[in-house]
């Protein structure tokens, strides 16, 4: 049986496809990422110094998880909006909206130019940023997935996961560049650190002008044509399916939380506090951000394989294969930090990225299988927001009071590990989809089998 009545008919469509949606991540997340690594390394000290060497840290890492309460808040517009008006407008609008607020970040004042305004207006910018990206995901998924023939979706919905990973080597690398090249020592913190921020600006007209050369996704525009816009899609969702979404935002929470290791600028800052102020690594700036950055492509490659994997043998079984690979290596990771060798360090992110790619590739396609059609954008968005908050939002915060609290990263691995092994449960209990048909002819089967406990759907 046919995915959808409407699939693309070219080739080339499919590539214009894949190439919008992971220009489009990748703007999205190199924003998102940037504000994170730079909060590991340089927002204590210009905007929370008045609080103390550790202190300043936490509050630093907490405007890096604030944001992620306001994704639902972006899931829950974009979800209504997305499902009503349809996927390419709502790409479009928050695409501006983060890279906006990023470039404003880039010309903020700090503490010691405005005082306590300087914290505030960060937060603000950091809660735009927040609202954006609840929504990005969820459009960017569906447009690839949704565009998708049969037996592809996991490959066309790592498009827009590999977006994620190139944002952070971007992230990364334009930092390490400007830390180690162009505005090496104090200047980066003087104004070297502005410089990746305001590049977003020219990223933004780039990332407009491939969106908006795309179709409609084909799931939407025959729901278009058939009139079926559901009048609260928000309220369908969790009226019919609450505890799909509990379940799915715990199998994200469990990457996200680990991934924030790295991408939440946990790693970066642990690595690079000096022994002087209390830390336990005290390594080379610049080389850290190589190390990302290195990793990152590790973590690219892996989440592009898993996409393509998942469509040979299942979303569920690739997740599994994922939450293995982490909990071999997240007791690991730690002790080859600590030796602060560069290439160790390297080689313990690339480790940790097997997992993180493996627990990440088909997640588009997965959770586009899991929602019927006329909710799909708002249950995506939506379970991917709440997985956010669970697992990564305050992570990295979370992270550094523990070590505060016991003068060990081991306790940062179990508490990782804690949360991988609630999403390995949380896997089991869902069932694979991988055929389920996506078009809004098939809802009345969409809506029946997620679980294992219940009967399989049909089709």
């Amino acid at each position: 049986m046919s995915s959808h009545t409407a699939a693309p008919t070219s080739q080339r469509e499919l590539r214009r496809v894949a190439a919008a949606t992971v220009i489009g991540t990748t703007i999205e997340w190199y924003d998102f990422f940037l504000y994170a690594s730079a909060a590991g390394l340089v927002f204590a000290e210009l905007f929370f110094k008045p609080a103390g060497p550790q202190f300043a840290t936490i509050l630093s890492f907490a405007t890096v998880g604030v944001s992620f309460l306001f994704r639902p808040l972006g899931a829950f517009l974009a979800g209504h909006f997305g499902d009503k008006i349809g996927r390419k407008a709502m790409l479009v609008v928050t695409l501006i909206l983060m890279g906006v607020a990023t470039t404003l970040i880039g010309v903020l004042p700090t503490y010691a130019q405005v005082g306590m305004l300087a914290p505030v207006l960060l937060m603000v910018l950091r809660i735009l940023q927040g609202l954006s990206t609840g929504g990005e995901w969820g459009g960017a998924v569906l447009m690839a997935v949704e565009h998708a023939p049969d037996g592809k979706r996991g490959r066309m919905g790592a498009f827009p996961q590999i977006g994620v990973p190139i944002g952070l080597l971007l992230a990364s690398g334009v930092l390490a560049l400007m830390t180690g090249v162009i505005s090496p020592g104090d200047a980066f913190l003087e104004w070297g650190w502005r410089v990746p921020f305001l590049l977003s600006f020219v990223l933004i007209i780039v990332g407009i002008v491939v969106r908006r050369s795309v179709e409609e996704s084909p799931v939407f525009t025959e729901i278009s044509e058939r009139k079926e816009q559901t009048k609260a899609p928000v309220l369908q969702l969790f009226k019919r399916h609450w505890l799909l979404i509990i379940l799915a935002a715990l199998t994200f929470a469990g990457n996200n939380a680990a991934g924030y290791m790295t991408t939440g600028g946990y790693i970066q800052n642990y690595a690079t506090t000096p022994i002087a102020d209390g830390g336990h690594v005290g390594m080379d700036r610049t080389d850290v951000l190589i190390a990302v950055a290195a990793a990152s492509v590790v973590w690219l490659i892996m989440t592009f394989a898993a996409g393509v994997i998942s469509d040979r043998i299942g979303r569920k079984k690739t997740y599994i294969a994922g939450w293995i690979a982490f909990l071999a290596v997240i007791f690991i990771l730690f002790p080859l930090v600590n030796t602060g060798n560069v290439w160790l360090l390297f080689l313990g992110l690339s480790l940790f990225a097997v997992g993180n790619g493996l627990t990440y590739g088909q997640q588009a396609a997965y959770f586009t299988e899991l929602f019927p059609a006329s909710i799909r954008y708002s249950g995506v968005s939506i379970t991917y927001a709440i997985g956010a908050i669970i697992g990564g939002a305050f992570a990295p915060m979370i992270s550094t009071w523990l070590v505060a609290a016991t003068g060990t990263a081991t306790s940062v691995a179990f508490y990782i590990a804690g949360v991988m092994v609630v999403a390995f449960v949380a896997t089991l209990l869902l069932r694979d989809r991988s055929d389920i048909p996506l078009g809004p002819e098939h809802e009345e089967v969409q809506q029946q089998g997620h679980f294992v406990w219940e009967p399989a759907a049909r089709y």
